[in-house]
């Protein structure tokens, strides 16, 4: 049967755990110039309801080391831009190709493509969750430390997308996560809903300070995403306090890693210090969406 990952709760424990085993492998095969192809030649394709920078080449560049193709499908050149309706085009991708990977502006419109399509559809980004981040974002994490148990994560800024999945993901990855927002820039509550139905540990902080003290990871991510513009002065003025500084980062713990998502935006989440510091892992985090990407990519072709 075919998979999805519409969420990152569509991973059990034991696939999670697979994929980030699996995406260390590949890293390994990769720098050692050893062929890591996948037995057939399978072809992905990809939807861009949003652009993209780190999503596209991983996905474009893993494929072709897999040995498959990626084909890029932009919706206003597709009937899908004209009204055709989802499950219409569901249907006949899946006759076409062997996976799909959509971002989207809104989670439904993924919703619907798996349900419709006979092939994988693998969220992207989506309004709700970034499913594919957290994967690579855990995988740099097991890199630094060797063990995600008992880590304790930090998240200061919008309680977004990301976010999200990074709540979700700590049932399944076994660290702590404390997040530290302004006012009306909450996680969703339907995802808040899920971890307190699956036990995932993680606490909402009052201040960026809170969640911050002692942690072993401290996470940021723009306060201004895309489709977000229009509201950049009041965001800026909202998010007043939550810039991942250097005052804040000595707060925690003396091993800790910073991390973000990127793009960034020196002097607004972060400071340049910072990001470019020597704590950061941020550049190590956006390699490993190739490596992730992939080992994803194999998991789901090869089931």
């Amino acid at each position: 049967m075919k998979k999805d990952i519409v969420s990152i709760l569509d991973l059990t424990e034991s696939e999670f755990h697979q994929v980030i085993d699996l995406a260390v492998r590949l890293k390994e095969q990769r720098a050692s110039g050893q062929n890591h192809a996948l037995e057939q030649r399978y072809t992905l394709g990809m939807i861009f309801e949003k652009a993209s920078t780190r999503t596209r080449i991983s996905f474009e560049v893993g494929m072709f080391e897999l040995g498959g193709y990626a084909l890029f499908l932009n919706p206003n050149d597709m009937q899908l831009g004209r009204g055709e309706i989802i499950e219409d085009t569901a249907k006949v991708l899946s006759r076409y190709l062997s996976a799909v990977m959509i971002r989207s502006k809104g989670h439904d419109t993924v919703t619907q493509l798996a349900m419709h399509a006979s092939i994988p559809v693998i969220n992207g980004l989506s309004d709700l969750e970034h499913p594919c981040q957290i994967l690579a974002d855990v995988m740099t994490m097991k890199e630094k430390f060797g063990t995600l148990e008992g880590l304790q994560v930090a998240w200061v800024g919008d309680g977004n997308n990301v976010c999200n999945s990074l709540i979700l993901a700590s049932a399944l990855a076994g660290y702590s996560i404390r997040i530290a927002t302004p006012d009306g820039f909450a996680p969703d509550q339907s995802v808040l809903f899920m971890a307190d139905e699956i036990g995932a540990p993680y606490t909402l902080c009052k201040t960026p300070a809170d969640a911050v003290r002692g942690a072993d990871v401290v996470y940021t991510d723009t306060w201004v995403s895309m489709g977000d513009e229009e509201e950049k002065g009041k965001r800026l003025r909202a998010f007043e306090g939550y810039c991942v500084d250097e005052a804040l980062v000595s707060l925690a713990s003396e091993r800790a890693i910073v991390m973000h998502c990127l793009p960034a935006h020196r002097g607004e989440e972060i400071t340049p210090g910072v990001i470019d510091g020597k704590q950061s892992v941020v550049w190590d985090q956006a390699e490993n969406r190739l490596h992730a990407q992939k080992a994803l990519l194999s998991l789901l072709l090869e089931r």
